[in-house]
């Protein structure tokens, strides 16, 4: 025991014989006159951003539109494809899934096999987080697509309720694991100025792979047989695409820098900033070593459970992961799920003769309305986007509301007790569809980039309170919406999703700061006295000439 004392003696001294080795690099950086102000640091930002990771970003987003999601730099879209692909198919396949599970699903039971793919989510969120740091961001996202491909299997050869629940339960392990690291991972990623847009291809292949899925559910419905099957098990293309293609993405910079791999990061780092010099990705690499060196010394001294409290006992990192949490539980809890998942009993229930063909319009619209946000999120700022369409969707949910009292449902089975609905069918198509394109403009996209306001020593963590936040507000409305309708009526329903709609819009006003084009190490100070909307406003007016100066060259 005394010889392992010694051991653990000799092995903490050579720790910080390598720390005062650090702080000596970063020290020796000095003659570069970059100072200690992270605009200087930073100013590796000013440069063009490389064709290469454009051009990643865009090859990735396509091979969503092929396959579905992989990530944007090859691996986050396609893991998004899945979370779209998988929401988009289950709304049709409970419709044409008939008996071929033994029995006729009841309401309670399609609650169940759709809240549980959330419910894995959950899980797989949770494991990816508590990995991420110690093994990058690569390898969960290969497990997830292990996970999800394993899922789809199952499902799709699934001949009882219970095998059927259990795919859906595994492919939400793999679709929580990545949903968890593919957003944080393009974050660190990405530069600066156009990190919103980066991130949103990411959502937009979650909402192609959502139309994609209630295409060809509607078309495999009209298949005689099992032809849901099909629907199911071509979900596992976009997987096995990403587990390929994610060969060819490097690590992140910040995640190679806090692990000592120095010249790797700076490979990165030349590869995304091409016409960049050797000073200036030094200075980038020394400003995250800054924002690193109190999370270096955490992760060596401090376990994982000192690590998740400092999330709430420091006040500034507890403001900023509350803020991102809150933006997606908004994005979860107003609603918009019931939407993918429950759409064609939805329409049916206002007396539309297809509602399958009519929830791909739902689909279309989130998809069209998911590339409106790419262009404007970094130009208009999330701030100022999340205002206008998180009070345009509570406004459309009231719409709604209010149509749906109009309607003659029965709440038992929730069936129409009339053949002619008359006007109000129409306004409830009309006001989804304008909050669907609202959702998918606003909060839909912003709400996973988010990520960008949690600080770098808790941010794998913190994202993964993020995700579990998607997930478990996910498993309430999943498992709720159809029982909600029954016992407080569609009218009710619709007015909850309102007032959580407006509660949000409340906090976006009031708290939640404009980030766009801050480098993830200045994010940081934000935070640093309230919720830093009047910071935020400070720095973006002090920085907005600089943003217009700079370029983006595709020729490099």
């Amino acid at each position: 025991m005394n010889f392992k004392h010694g051991e653990d003696t000799t092995e903490k001294m050579k720790a910080d014989d390598r720390a005062e080795e650090d702080f000596e690099e970063i020290e020796n950086v000095k003659p570069l006159d970059l100072g200690n102000d992270l605009s200087e640091l930073n100013n590796i930002e000013g440069t063009a951003a490389s064709k290469a990771a454009w051009l990643i970003s865009i090859v990735v987003s396509i091979g969503g539109l092929l396959f579905g999601r992989a990530p944007i730099q090859l691996a986050s879209i396609s893991s998004d494809f899945e979370t779209g692909y998988d929401t988009g198919y289950i709304s049709a396949v409970l419709v044409t899934i008939g008996s071929s599970l033994g029995h006729e699903l009841s309401s309670n039971e399609q609650e169940m096999v759709t809240s549980l793919t959330s419910g894995g989510a959950l899980v797989g969120a949770v494991g990816a987080g508590l990995t991420a740091d110690r093994f990058g961001r690569r390898w969960p996202i290969w497990g997830a697509c292990v996970l999800f491909v394993t899922g789809t299997v199952l499902q799709t050869c699934a001949y009882s309720v219970e095998q059927f629940a259990t795919g859906r339960f595994v492919v939400g392990l793999g679709v929580g694991g990545a949903a968890m690291i593919v957003p944080m991972y393009i974050g660190e990623l990405a530069p600066a100025k156009y990190r919103g847009r980066m991130v949103a291809f990411n959502n937009m292949s979650v909402t192609f792979g959502q139309l994609l899925a209630s295409a060809l559910g509607a078309g495999f419905a009209q298949v005689k047989g099992e032809g849901w099957r099909a629907t199911v098990g071509i979900g596992a293309a976009p997987a096995l695409l990403l587990a390929g293609l994610l060969v060819f993405c490097p690590e992140s910079p910040r995640q190679l820098v806090s692990h000592g791999n120095h010249e790797a990061a700076n490979t990165v780092l030349l590869r995304i900033y091409p016409t960049s010099t050797e000073e200036q990705r030094r200075a980038k690499i020394m400003s995250i070593e800054l924002s690193l060196s109190e999370a270096t010394q955490a992760m060596t001294e401090e376990s994982l459970w000192v690590t998740f409290k400092r999330i709430f006992t420091t006040p500034a990192t507890g403001r900023a992961v509350l803020t991102a949490c809150m933006v997606m539980a908004i994005s979860q809890l107003s609603g918009f799920n019931t939407l993918m998942y429950y759409a064609s009993v939805l329409f049916s229930m206002v007396g539309f003769n297809n509602p399958t063909a009519v929830g791909i319009t739902v689909s279309a619209t989130n998809f069209v309305f998911s590339i409106v946000n790419i262009v404007l999120v970094d130009r208009l700022g999330r701030r100022i986007i999340l205002t206008f369409t998180v009070l345009g969707m509570a406004i459309c949910m009231m719409v709604t509301a209010v149509a749906f009292s109009y309607i003659p449902v029965n709440t038992s089975n929730l069936e129409l007790e009339t053949d002619q609905v008359g006007w109000p069918g129409p306004v409830v198509l009309v006001a989804i569809i304008c909050y669907v394109a609202c959702f998918s403009s606003g909060v839909a996209t912003i709400a996973w980039i988010g990520t960008e306001l949690i600080p770098i020593e808790v941010r794998a963590l913190g994202t993964m309170l993020n995700t579990v936040t998607c997930w478990s507000t996910n498993i309430i409305i999943a498992s709720t919406f159809l029982s909600m309708m029954k016992s407080w009526t569609p009218s009710g329903a619709f007015g909850f999703y309102t007032g959580i709609c407006f509660v949000g819009w409340l906090f976006i006003v009031f708290l939640y700061p404009e980030c766009k084009g801050m480098p993830l190490e200045a994010v940081r100070d934000v935070f640093s006295k309230g919720f830093g909307v009047q910071y935020s406003k400070k720095w973006q007016k002090e920085h907005a000439k600089d943003a217009k100066t700079e370029t983006v060259v595709f020729g490099h």
